[in-house]
């Protein structure tokens, strides 16, 4: 067990370039299952998650060599229908992300009860129904909790009603779809820029996907896809950290090659909090001086941020807005309806002097700007945590911050990155 020590009160200042998107790699990973060939994959985060993920593609018999500490070559030449270990699966969320490739790939899978962060109830029902409606069957197995995915005479094309625009219901139809028989129509689909980066990845390899970046999406099945090879691009979700980071200072940085097109709503968000950022090329700037007062309504009335399906404000981001509110001017309510636990760490930032009030378990007032001490806490989850580090970085005096391997899960070196921009962080031994 690791901790991070925190002195906070120093300017981040400098360049840093973010490490690529761990929720584009993960379904990526499992998409080379699709295949019989090479595929070989460049800026792989080197995360616990991936390589969680690693571990899961190699007890199915798929081979993953590193080519570097970023670049990957996988072959899934003989894989097998296997049970999934269950104590792999329930480190990490994107495990369910294997029920359509090797539905798909061999006609059978057993999946134990994915896990990830403690946010609330994740159901896994649009993944089933998915799956169902492309010929699959699914049945849960109450005694041990397993489910059981079989599709013994193949999948064919259908079209798609997602109930719930879910990421990684979207991603399992979609990597079963393009090797079913026939057209598939996926409506209600997810697009945020970790989808799109999929639906790309699979067209290098042979599939037919139009409309990527639409709700809509049409998918033409082919026998077979082939080997390839592909970058994957900038974690928006580190990006916008280390936006934070920089505001919360007072500081000024350079994001390197930071895919600045996916940020506009993110921007116009973090414009009603008073901050912006320039755009050079890939890069972003963010300039020391913010206005760092919130905007009200019209009428002068309290705004709200709410969580919504891409292009909307994301959930993943809503801590770190939280953050960055709490150290501006004015009063703002934050409302995060997808998950019942998402808001539960403000106690340990109200613990810390921001002016927090916990409506219920969705919604949130903050008042800025509230001086920030630094205090003893426990990261309780990646995004959470990430928050939680830059409330150390804005506090005076020192914070500890237990629990890292939550960061850690979704953040590569994350106190090393800090660390050249000026910050005064130490991972230690707890």
């Amino acid at each position: 067990m690791e901790k991070f020590i925190i002195e906070g009160g120093h300017r981040l200042r400098g360049e840093v370039t973010p490490s690529g998107n761990k929720n584009a790699a993960l379904p990526m990973l499992a998409a080379c299952l699709l295949t019989e060939e090479p595929v070989t994959l460049h800026n792989i985060p080197n995360i616990r998650d991936v390589l969680t993920m690693k571990a899961l593609l190699q007890s199915l018999g798929a081979s993953v060599e590193a080519i570097d500490e970023h670049t990957w070559k996988i072959q899934a030449k003989n894989i097998k229908a296997s049970d999934l270990d269950p104590e792999l699966c329930k480190e990490i969320r994107a495990s369910i992300l294997l029920a359509g490739p090797m539905t798909a790939r061999t006609g059978e899978l057993r999946l134990s009860p994915p896990g990830g962060d403690v946010i609330g109830r994740r159901r896994v029902d649009t993944h089933i129904l998915a799956l169902k409606s492309l010929g699959a069957s699914a049945a849960y197995e109450p005694q041990n909790k397993n489910f059981h995915f079989k599709a013994k005479n193949g999948l064919s094309g259908a079209v798609i009603l997602l109930d719930e625009a879910s990421v990684t219901a979207t991603e399992n139809a979609i990597m079963a779809a393009v090797v079913a028989k026939g057209e598939t129509v996926l409506r209600n689909a997810a697009s945020e820029p970790h989808v799109q980066e999929l639906c790309r990845f699979l067209n290098s390899l042979g599939a037919k996907i139009e409309n990527i970046g639409s709700n809509t999406l049409h998918i033409q099945g082919v026998s077979s896809l082939n080997g390839g090879e592909f970058t994957i691009g900038p974690d928006y979700l580190e990006v916008v950290s280390f936006i934070g980071a920089a505001v919360v200072t007072g500081g000024s940085i350079r994001l390197k090659n930071s895919a600045p097109q996916y940020l506009d709503m993110v921007r116009l968000v973090f414009n009603r909090l008073g901050v912006d950022w320039g755009v050079e090329g890939d890069d972003l700037i963010i300039p020391e001086e913010q206005r760092l007062v919130i905007e009200p309504d019209l009428g002068n009335a309290i705004p709200q941020i709410s969580v919504m399906p891409w292009p909307a404000f994301p959930t993943d981001l809503m801590s770190i807005a939280i953050v960055v509110a709490s150290q501006s001017k004015g009063t703002i309510l934050f409302h995060d309806w997808m998950y019942p636990s998402r808001m539960y760490f403000t106690d340990k930032l109200v613990g810390m002097g921001a002016h927090i009030v916990l409506c219920d378990p969705h919604r949130c007032i903050v008042q800025g700007p509230g001086s920030l001490v630094g205090e003893y806490l426990d990261s309780p989850d990646i995004r959470a945590g990430i928050a939680l580090v830059l409330a150390a970085l804005a506090a005076r005096g020192k914070s500890e911050i237990r629990n890292v391997q939550q960061i850690d899960r979704g953040y590569e070196r994350v106190d090393q990155k800090l660390k050249l921009l000026g910050a005064n962080i130490e991972r230690v031994a707890d």
